[in-house]
């Protein structure tokens, strides 16, 4: 399902001459253990849990979930609409959370341009007009040069000969374009757009992913929130959060064929797990207990030399699984693995229950790993061969 997803199709553009925003960050935005709680009726609602996310200048990011998945509730956290319960928020030099209320007002129409899924122009003022508001409200160029540049990014959108129509009066489509000129019209470098093609046709909604990436193209940041799989597909990078937490992505690359309900069984199950460059993680003739799944860093595989010392069989790194062998066959470990000496590893490890359970749930799983494991089993065996 999730096939190509994950892999960063741009590359990132760097930060300051210095490497590091002045609190030091790093990405253009930067998330650091952000939780969002709210007191409901019910009781306190966990909408985003101990997120941690890193977006470069540059990218254009699909953020994926279900509804109620805290997707809204991330855009709102960079965008400066919501504030963390506890946790940072940095966009640039900024440390959005410490901000009043005024200073992230204006903070916000000059840096973050929204585009919306209702597109929300105000049905009494001309298109033009509309795009107009966001300058005059940060007080951003003379009058004449906010007309004129709002009939710029009209004609950018292919709007300008509708300019001075009103919202009721031009289809939703074009309404969308209006809304995207809106968004660009104090030039900020962060465009969020929350399902902005989700009523438009088909076709329609090809033209303002187009327009996004023209936009990609001259430097801006787009994280457009999207149910399109196909979409997802061709942005920069893809992200999904699930139960308010943000989904592994060299997890979801591993596993990519599971849905949005079995990865989030995953992320709620797994055990995380780090190794010091070098440390064994398991050892050649061992009980097959669990299976991991490499989230940070590299792994060697090795078997021993019939004369003793090892042979390397292969190197794993993030977005690759170990340890399904045993766990398929029921048996032992037919070859042990290290965190690389050079890098150390993260891993994200299921118990021998949990594994068996997620090959029942997804059979389109249980033929990856069976297949991968394999060939792997055939090369290992072809290496001994040689070496006998």
């Amino acid at each position: 399902m999730f096939k190509g997803w994950f892999q960063r199709k741009t590359a990132p553009v760097a930060t300051d001459a210095g490497g590091a925003y002045r609190n030091g960050n790093t990405t253009l935005i930067e998330l650091r253990d952000v939780t969002k709680i709210f007191e409901t009726a019910a009781g306190p609602f966990t909408a985003l849990d101990n997120v941690t996310l890193n977006v470069d200048r540059g990218e254009f990011m699909a953020i994926i979930g279900k509804s109620g998945s805290g997707k809204s509730t991330l855009m709102n956290m960079i965008s400066g609409i919501d504030r963390p319960t506890s946790g940072e928020v940095f966009i640039g030099d900024t440390a959005v959370h410490t901000l009043n209320e005024s200073e992230m007002a204006v903070w916000r129409g000059r840096n973050v341009g929204i585009v919306f899924q209702f597109f929300q122009l105000l049905p009494a003022l001309s298109l033009v007009e509309n795009v107009m508001l966001p300058m005059d409200f940060c007080n951003m160029f003379t009058p004449r040069e906010r007309r004129e540049r709002a009939m710029m990014l009209l004609d950018q959108v292919g709007m300008a000969d509708q300019a001075h129509k009103l919202p009721s009066a031009i289809s939703g489509g074009q309404q969308q374009r209006v809304a995207i000129a809106r968004a660009l019209a104090n030039d900020p470098p962060i465009v969020l757009a929350d399902e902005p093609t989700g009523n438009l046709d088909s076709k329609t909604a090809q033209q303002v992913f187009a327009l996004f990436e023209r936009l990609v193209d001259r430097g801006k940041t787009i994280l457009m929130v999207t149910h399109d799989s196909d979409m997802a597909r061709r942005v920069s990078r893809a992200v999904i959060i699930a139960d308010g937490r943000i989904v592994n992505e060299y997890v979801a690359q591993a596993l990519s064929s599971l849905t949005l309900d079995q990865l989030s069984w995953v992320m709620r199950r797994a055990e995380t797990r780090t190794y010091a460059p070098g440390a064994i993680i398991l050892e050649q003739g061992d009980a097959a207990d669990n299976f991991y799944i490499i989230t940070k860093g590299e792994v060697e595989v090795f078997i021993e030399h019939p004369d003793g010392g090892e042979i390397i069989v292969n190197h794993l790194s993030s977005g690759a699984y170990f340890g399904e062998i045993g766990l398929l066959r029921e048996g032992r470990r037919t070859a042990s693995v290290r965190a690389s000496f050079a890098t150390g590893c993260d891993v994200a490890i299921l118990d021998r229950q949990e594994f068996h359970t997620l090959l029942a749930e997804s059979e389109t799983t249980r033929h990856a790993i069976n297949q991968v494991a394999s060939e792997r089993d055939a090369h290992t065996r072809a290496i001994e061969t040689n070496v006998s």
